[in-house]
C-alpha cells in the first residue's frame, strides 16, 4: 500500500515558474490524506514559495524545499542543513567574475540577492512567491545559509561548469532545468531528505510514490519503489525511474493520482 506520495514542483507537477497549480490537486491530497496517504511537495523552492502556491492544503503536506537542504510544515522547519559559510562567501566572490551568472543565498525563511535587475527580482517574487530580499553585500548578510542559487537565463550547466569543477568536492551541486545551478551541503539531496521523512512517519520505500523530471529529483526516485519521470523528463531521469506519466502540461501527475483513489 502507497502510504508516501512526494513530487518536484518546476518541470513536474507545473511548467517552470509558474505560480499556480490545477485547482483539483488541492481536493485530491485532502482525500488521500482521509485514506491515511502522506503527501509531499520537494522542490529548490524556498518553503514559502512551497506554502504559497499548497494555501488551500498548507497544513496538509509536509515539504521538502531548496533541493532537501529544509524539511518541514505548518509553517515550520523540522530538519535543516546549512552549508559552511566560508564556502558560501568564496562561491559569492567567484560568481561575481562571471558576468553571464547571477547568484542568490538561501537562508532558511529568505533569498538574498544583490542584483540591481529589477526585472528579475520581480519575476522571483511574482512566479515564485519568494520571500527577497535585496542587499548591497551577500558577504555581509548575518544569516545561516541553506542553499546557493546561480542563474543564467540560458544555458546555466555550461556556463557554470567551472564553477562546479571548483566547487564539486565541498558541495552538492545539482543542475536544476536550463537556468538554476543549486548548491547545498554535500550530504543534501531530495533522497536524503525523503529519507528522513520516510524514517520519521515509519515509511518504507516500497510504500512510496514520487514524481520527479531533472537531475534533482534522481535521488528522490530512487528512494521510491513507485518512481515515476513526466514525459518531459530528461532522458537521464527517465532512465532512473520506473514508470513514466504525461507532460507535466497534461497534468500527468494528476492523472496518476486519480487512479489511487
Amino acid at each position: 500500500m502507497i502510504k508516501l506520495i512526494v513530487t518536484d514542483i518546476d518541470g513536474t507537477l507545473v511548467p517552470d515558474g509558474a505560480n499556480e497549480v490545477n485547482p483539483q490537486l488541492y481536493d485530491q491530497i485532502l482525500r488521500l490524506r482521509e485514506a491515511g496517504i502522506q503527501f509531499a511537495a520537494a522542490s529548490g523552492r524556498q518553503w514559502r514559495s512551497i506554502e504559497r502556491l499548497f494555501e488551500p492544503v498548507k497544513e496538509k503536506i509536509f515539504y521538502i524545499s531548496d533541493n532537501g537542504a529544509y524539511v518541514g510544515c505548518c509553517g515550520r522547519n523540522l530538519f535543516l542543513t546549512p552549508i559552511d559559510r566560508q564556502v558560501v562567501l568564496e562561491m559569492v566572490k567567484d560568481v561575481r567574475e562571471c558576468p553571464d551568472l547571477d547568484i542568490m543565498v538561501s537562508g532558511p525563511d529568505v533569498v538574498y540577492l544583490e542584483t540591481d535587475n529589477q526585472e528579475f527580482i520581480k519575476w522571483m517574487v511574482d512566479s515564485y512567491r519568494f520571500e527577497v530580499k535585496q542587499v548591497p553585500d551577500l558577504t555581509q548578510v548575518q544569516d545561516e545559509f541553506i542553499k546557493i542559487s546561480v542563474y543564467k537565463k540560458h544555458g546555466v550547466e555550461e556556463a557554470g561548469k567551472a564553477i562546479r569543477e571548483k566547487y564539486k568536492d565541498r558541495l552538492k551541486i545539482t543542475i536544476s532545468g536550463d537556468m538554476w545551478m543549486d548548491c547545498m551541503a554535500s550530504e543534501v539531496n531530495k533522497g536524503e531528505a525523503v529519507k528522513t521523512l520516510q524514517e520519521s512517519l515509519g515509511i518504507a520505500p516500497e510504500e512510496t510514490m514520487a514524481f520527479g523530471d531533472q537531475l534533482n529529483d534522481i535521488e528522490m526516485l530512487k528512494r521510491a519503489y513507485y518512481s515515476f519521470a513526466v514525459g518531459n523528463a530528461r532522458d537521464e531521469v527517465k532512465n532512473a525511474a520506473r514508470f513514466q506519466a504525461d507532460r507535466n502540461v497534461n497534468d500527468g501527475v494528476m492523472k496518476i493520482l486519480k487512479l489511487l483513489l
